[in-house]
Order: C-alpha cells, then structure tokens, then sequence
C-alpha cells in the first residue's frame, strides 16, 4: 500500500523546463543528480554520481615523453634515452678554461738567447781544456824505429831514415810488412800544417807498387831535383800528390794531401 502523497506533487517528467524555484521538490532530486555541494567532501556514492574525472589521453609518440636529463659533472645535459632533451633540469655553467702560465708567455726572444748562452759557455770551457791542456786534438805518436829496425835486419832494400825533421812533425805510424813479391816499410806523418804525409820504401817492382800506392790513373808529371836525387812528380788519389824516387832494387814514394812543399821537406830529410 502507497502511502498518500500531497497533492500538489508534480511527476518528475513534467517538470518545467526552467530552474525550479527555491522550496520546491525537484531541487532536491537536481542537487542529488549533480552530486555533493562544492566544499563538502565527497563521499564514495557522491564521486561515483558525478562520475570519472577528466584525464587527458597519454601522447602515442613515445619521443615526446621528456624523460630526465642527465647531468654530467662539467654542466653538460645529456640526452635522454628516447633522444629529447630535458628541459626540467637547470644547466650548470660551464668550467672556467685553465689559466695561462703567463710567465711563460711573457719570454722573450732575448731570454731565450740569454738561456742558450748560458748552456753553451760551460761546454766551450770543456772543449778548450780538453785541447789545450789534454791535447784532446792531437794524433797519437808512435816511435817508428821499431818497424825501421825490422827493415833493416830483413836487409831486402836500402833502408833511409828521415833526419832533421822537425818536432812539429808528428809520426802517427810505421809497419814493416812483407808482401807479394817483395817488402815494405811505411812511415805516416802529420805535417806541421796539419796535413798527412807517407814515406815508402819496397823492393816490389815499381810498374806495381805505383799503381797500387797512387792508383791506376796516376801520370807523371815531370821531374824535380832534390838534394842531388831526380824524384819524378806524379798524381795521385783525389787531391793527392806524390814525389816517387826510382833506384836499383828500392822504389821510394813520398805522398799525401800536404802542399809539395812539405812533400819535397820529407823527401829531402832522406839519409
């Protein structure tokens, strides 16, 4: 049984189409339908009333995501795993460049020189005691009257020995040695003008020796008397000149880059 209803009710349905006015039964069914009053807490019945909030859909393109930058240490972002850049991230400024030595810039082609200078004086006093005092410069002298002597006891030639040569005449070398048809005496000198010179003396017939002690395009060059000897003038190796004396049994050469002057010296020293 329906219990009695006032009789001035309105079925819902033909409800005016306007608000209705304060009092009336229709605000109360309007005020349910549109959920709980601003400010109150909404309740389980009333958020299911009003229904799901509005949620944007999620973007499809998975590059427009931002994800977070990484940050290295220097201030530099690195870009995210998807390539976009973050922009929720502060840059950090960048480090300061590292500072200049200014001292170094600050040298001069002067004190550059000045170093330089400074290095080099102590290696030339070395160098010039080594010479001057140490005689760092100079050949080794040898005696030569050893190989001489030995000359002499094999007695296969007439055997000469330079005489009044000076000490500025340096011997740096002497041998006796025998060889393919014959002997030979050698005596190496260091010239007072620092040039060499070499006395020879061999009983191998002088159509070999001189070819192979001037080599093979040595010419004579016309003869030159020295101490009542005739010596011949001959070219020798490069700049090479030589004094070649012929006798029975002995050839004599006298031959080196010094000036014939000195050449015709050590001839003339022969006893």
């Amino acid at each position: 049984m329906e219990p009695a209803q006032p009789a001035d009710r309105v079925p819902a349905d033909r409800l005016p189409t306007g608000d209705p006015g304060p009092g009336e039964p229709g605000e109360t069914d309007a005020a349910s339908a549109a959920g709980p009053a601003r400010g109150e807490p909404a309740g389980t019945d009333a958020g299911s009333a009003a229904g799901p909030a509005r949620v944007d859909p999620a973007p499809t393109d998975p590059d427009a995501v931002a994800q977070p930058a990484l940050v290295e240490s220097t201030g530099t972002v690195r870009p995210s795993a998807t390539g976009g850049p973050s922009a929720a991230a502060p840059l950090d400024p960048p480090a300061p460049p590292a500072a200049v030595d200014a001292r170094r810039s600050d040298r001069s082609p002067k004190d550059m020189a000045i170093s330089l200078l400074v290095l080099l004086i102590p290696i030339a006093l070395l160098l010039a005691f080594y010479r001057g005092f140490l005689g760092g410069d100079q050949p080794t002298q040898v005696d030569p009257s050893p190989a001489i002597e030995q000359a002499q006891g094999a007695n296969a030639f007439p055997v000469s020995q330079p005489t009044g040569l000076g000490d500025d005449w340096r011997t740096v070398n002497a041998r006796y040695q025998e060889v393919e048809g014959g002997s030979t005496l050698r005596i190496g000198y260091v010239t007072p003008e620092g040039q060499g010179a070499q006395l020879v003396q061999s009983n191998v017939p002088a159509e070999r020796l001189i070819p192979a002690e001037l080599s093979d395009r040595a010419q004579p060059q016309g003869q030159t008397d020295l101490d009542g000897r005739s010596w011949q003038r001959y070219t020798a190796r490069q700049n090479e000149q030589a004094l070649v004396l012929l006798e029975p049994g002995r050839t004599v050469i006298v031959v080196g880059d010094a000036r014939e002057n000195e050449l015709r010296r050590l001839a003339s020293s022969l006893r």
